[in-house]
């Protein structure tokens, strides 16, 4: 892998991509990822607030973007995962910049990755 930011969508996950066990050949994949839950508004205090709990942040951890880019690439965690199939407002500044601290880290430390899990087209 030599990126730091996919995009899934969710048709791949729940249809197309089936192994031979019969489960989600993408699950396999991300089986080691920590998963950052969201709920229906995707913004700044919801992606800090649950990277940190998912990432288990020090008691330093500082809800903002500097403390968030630490404290990942002080942490153990390579892989994150952030299903958007079920958000409904998402604040695109927001995530942008989440984005762009992903790629920055991957950049210079070679972590951590993400995975993005786009609606399916027909939730579009």
């Amino acid at each position: 892998m030599s990126q730091a930011i996919y995009y899934i969508s969710q048709n791949f996950l729940d249809q197309n991509h089936i192994n031979q066990k019969g489960t989600a050949l993408s699950a396999s994949i991300l089986a080691q990822a920590v998963n950052i839950p969201v709920n229906k508004i995707l913004d700044k205090t919801t992606l800090l607030t649950n990277l940190a709990h998912a990432c288990d942040f020090p008691c330093y951890f500082s809800p903002n973007w500097d403390s968030a880019w630490d404290c990942l690439t002080d942490s153990s965690v390579s892989y994150l995962t952030l299903n958007l199939a079920t958000v409904e407002t998402i604040n695109t500044e927001d995530f942008n910049t989440f984005k762009r601290i992903i790629e920055d880290a991957y950049r210079d430390f070679g972590k951590p990755q993400l995975w993005v899990i786009m609606p399916a087209a027909d939730n579009v």
